[in-house]
């Protein structure tokens, strides 16, 4: 086919027609033709050749030109497509590095070879338009809910028209052991769009927390306009799950409006999730209340909270324990992840003897330390003494308010409690030179004989070794391994040293070895930035 004797409008009837088809830009389309007409010119002229071709966007009129760039003599390599300044003369009037000169050629025919390649760059072209507009389209969308119509199955994994494009939701993205059918209706949530090479990839899920949070945003209007938010999600996909919500208006109940009238709201979600139990809780600053809330329908009697450690212990009712741990730890388990921490549960009972063992052990060691009989140690560690630091250094008139404590009784109890702290850190000190620590940890400030002790069992005998620690292998931390909290154990975890403490005794190591500028160091520390955790995958 001459392109010389088509009808010359046929090109944009063409070019309309497909984006029309394709829904993208008529622009791309004809650019599209334009380097097809331009490559099959090159194959009847010569591929060395800068052929380029222009279609008049009005008459739809192709013209072919011929561009020959002016270039320096030494770095003339294309004969076909560029010339020297000397060469460029018989064209140009006054020509310089870097000019161009378009002349135009005659119209090829396109025969049944350079048509079908023509045809292929078009539609590769088409194709690549018509991927960057499903990517734009659909990456504006990620974290939200879609409905679509299932196309086919394949290995598990189920391929969803979802109009413009297709995604997929994989086999671990559904809820139990849902099987679906061509043409069934879907509802997923749009949980990643990325752009690969073969085209926009959409990944959706069934499972995601947040599948049923946009599930109650859609059937609860108070969610949707913000005056109840949604604070947390945890689910057990298919089974069971939880969600946290809060009112920001006193006059609406959080609770009732995510049930709605007779559970219609709750039941519409349920139906969706193909009957998961959903315990709906109020959320709250106060983490105890809302941990209690969280472990529901299970009665709590006592929280204590490690807020350093993100630990949570949990006392109740001896036949409540089951009830709270749930069906294979499934109510514990989703507690914790909507509380963010993790949570150790234990009876009464067991709180009861584990208190009675530390009250044992503390009345122990002052009738060991402080030469005390029975009863006079129960006294002590009943009025919440812990150890012999608090005997020795606390305000006497603290000790005056147990009975039968006199002047002369607390300041004998001080005095005996002083000698024996001072003997342990002579002993401590006495082991801590025979194990080789030198001077220069020993008598580092903040280090207390019992830390260099401990420091030097451990092989860290110099002020140098000190510095080269990690605050959190000094006052130890958690570490999330396979995706579980794993205690590490710190040097001086036992002498009650925070990572805070050990982060500036290190650094101030570092700054008396010279290793670190002491104004780089204060600039830290004014800039706040706590040490992170280590994390392993």
């Amino acid at each position: 086919m001459a392109i010389t004797s088509a009808n010359q409008l046929e090109l944009l009837q063409t070019a309309e027609a497909v984006a029309r088809e394709k829904m993208i830009d008529p622009v791309l389309v004809i650019e599209a033709m334009e380097e097809s007409l331009a490559r099959a010119a090159k194959s009847r002229y010569g591929s060395e050749m800068d052929i380029r071709v222009k279609i008049d966007r009005k008459t739809g009129r192709a013209q072919f030109t011929r561009v020959r760039t002016v270039v320096e003599d030494e770095e003339l390599e294309n004969y076909q497509a560029e010339f020297t300044v000397q060469q460029a003369k018989q064209y140009m009037a006054d020509p310089k590095v870097g000019d161009t000169y378009v002349e135009e050629v005659p119209p090829v025919d396109l025969g049944r070879i350079a048509a079908q390649s023509a045809k292929q760059v078009i539609l590769q072209k088409v194709r690549e338009a018509e991927r960057d507009r499903q990517f734009e389209e659909f990456k504006d969308r990620n974290g939200t809910i879609i409905n679509g119509q299932v196309k086919r199955e394949e290995y598990g994994n189920v391929i969803v028209d979802v109009g413009r494009g297709e995604a997929i939701l994989r086999r671990n993205e559904k809820i139990g052991r849902e099987s679906y059918r061509p043409g069934d209706r879907i509802r997923c949530y749009i949980k990643d769009v990325r752009r690969e090479a073969r085209g926009p990839q959409i990944f959706l899920s069934r499972t995601d927390p947040q599948f049923m949070a946009e599930l109650f945003k859609m059937e609860v209007p108070e969610i949707y306009d913000g005056i109840i938010e949604i604070k947390a999600v945890a689910r057990d996909p298919g089974s069971r799950a939880k969600i946290a919500v809060i009112s920001y208006d006193g006059s609406i109940d959080p609770v009732g409006a995510c049930v709605g009238m007779r559970g219609s709201r709750v039941q519409a979600v349920v139906n969706e999730l193909q009957g998961e139990k959903i315990d709906i809780i109020p959320w709250n600053e106060d983490i105890p209340t809302f941990l209690v809330n969280a472990l529901q329908p299970a009665e709590v009697s006592k929280v204590v909270l490690d807020e350093d450690a993100e630990r949570i212990e949990v006392v109740v009712p001896d036949e409540q324990l089951s009830l709270a741990i749930g069906r294979r730890g499934q109510n514990v388990r989703l507690a914790s992840q909507l509380t963010g921490l993790d949570i150790d549960i234990m009876t009464e009972e067991e709180d009861s003897k584990r208190r009675q063992k530390e009250f044992e052990e503390r009345t122990q060691l002052f009738m060991d330390t402080l030469d005390l009989d029975e009863f006079f140690a129960q006294l002590l560690v009943s009025e919440g003494f812990t150890n012999l630091e608090e005997v020795a250094y606390v305000d006497q008139d603290e000790l005056l308010v147990i009975d039968g404590v006199d002047e002369s009784t607390a300041l004998e109890l001080q005095t005996r409690a002083r000698e024996h702290l001072e003997a342990q850190a002579a002993a401590a000190l006495a082991n801590a030179r025979e194990l080789g620590a030198e001077d220069s940890l020993i008598e580092f400030e903040g280090l207390t004989p019992q830390m260099v002790e401990a420091l030097a069992k451990d092989g860290i005998k110099t002020l140098e070794d000190f510095a080269t620690c990690a605050d959190w292998e000094l006052a130890g931390g958690w570490t999330s391994v396979n995706g579980e909290r794993v205690k590490d154990d710190g040097l001086l975890e036992p002498f009650s040293v925070d990572l805070a403490e050990a982060q500036n005794m290190v650094m101030t190591a570092r700054v008396m070895l010279g290793w670190v500028d002491p104004t780089e160091a204060d600039a830290e520390d004014e800039d706040g930035e706590e040490p992170s955790e280590t994390e392993e995958a």
